[in-house]
């Protein structure tokens, strides 16, 4: 067969690289940065499997089978962050989802240009900020002896607050710096999906006489359920990862508040840093990329046996 052709039963159709070929180089900056990020990186998972020696070298090192991971939940403190983890994430996700829908309704609903933009911009803005600018907002407010919160207690003749040492403030810090940091970017994504829907849906309701909650119950929210959906699986396959720069920025990885803010991400971190156990933080990695891929699929195979056409594979 001549170069450049290919057969399709009986026709052959003769391939332009002149057209094709600038789409492929267009696409290998791309295409090389997630072979070099996503894909080489990969080979890393045997340290999960090694008692990594630094003089040895990664290949050389013996391996110890699955005794990184029985020292990892052979620790006292492997439930905790595990429980941590998940409920911060399912609270994150409910949450977030509702919070970011009823934010992308509103603003949709907001008729004047300028002010759209302007609404945008600010809700926008946190998801922008990194954790570290944030913690130090955060900081602001809750330092225990120039904190704007305690500066007010003192002036009302209260008790000044220790936030750094009170586990029990923290669920609900950590949960409104997640939800006013990424509501932003979800809102943005269902705004997009509200913003497609035909205004013909809306003009029949509105002729029908049906009220502006009976048009959000009735067209927007089942006309936006595959946007939902697909971003709830997404959500789930990160249930067992956590944002390392909320959990460790934000309360400054006191160990006062270990037992409310330590999540995997954190605990692997700070394995590396104090105890260079490299065997056991790549065991950690990886039990999370099992469980959260385990997570994706079985979401996945619930929705599509509800609704199939919203799976998405």
């Amino acid at each position: 067969m001549a170069a450049g052709t290919r057969t399709v039963g009986k026709k052959k159709i003769k391939i332009r690289w002149k057209r094709v070929l600038p789409m492929y180089l267009l696409a290998l900056p791309g295409i090389i940065y997630m072979i070099c990020n996503n894909y080489i990186p990969m080979f890393g998972i045997t340290i999960a499997f090694k008692k990594l020696n630094v003089s040895k070298g990664f290949w050389g090192s013996d391996w110890c089978g699955l005794d990184n991971f029985k020292f990892l939940f052979k620790s006292s403190t492997t439930w905790t962050i595990i429980r941590n983890t998940i409920l911060y994430n399912v609270t994150f996700i409910i949450l977030g989802t509702v919070i970011s829908i009823a934010a992308a309704i509103l603003l949709n609903e907001v008729k004047n240009y300028a002010a759209t933009r302007f609404y945008q911009s600010v809700i926008l803005l946190p998801y922008l900020m990194s954790w570290v600018v944030v913690s130090y907002l955060v900081y602001t407010l809750l330092a225990a002896d120039t904190g704007l919160i305690n500066s007010v207690l003192k002036t009302l003749g209260m008790k000044p607050i220790n936030w750094y040492q009170e586990q029990k403030y923290w669920p609900f810090i950590l949960t409104f710096c997640n939800i006013w940091k990424g509501t932003g970017y979800s809102m943005i994504i269902y705004l997009s999906s509200i913003v497609g829907i035909s205004q013909d849906y809306y003009e029949a309701a509105r002729i029908d006489g049906a009220t502006k909650w009976k048009q959000i119950t009735d067209i927007t929210l089942p006309l936006l359920k595959p946007t939902v959906i697909t971003m709830l699986i997404l959500s789930v396959g990160r249930i067992f990862a956590s944002d390392f720069g909320l959990f460790y920025q934000i309360p400054k990885n006191s160990g006062a508040l270990y037992n409310v803010t330590q999540t995997i991400d954190v605990y692997v971190y700070n394995a590396l840093m104090k105890n260079a156990d490299y065997g056991m933080s790549s065991a950690a990695s990886v039990f999370q990329s099992i469980v959260g891929f385990l997570f994706v699929v079985v979401a996945n195979a619930l929705v599509r046996k509800y609704s199939e056409e919203n799976a998405l594979f």
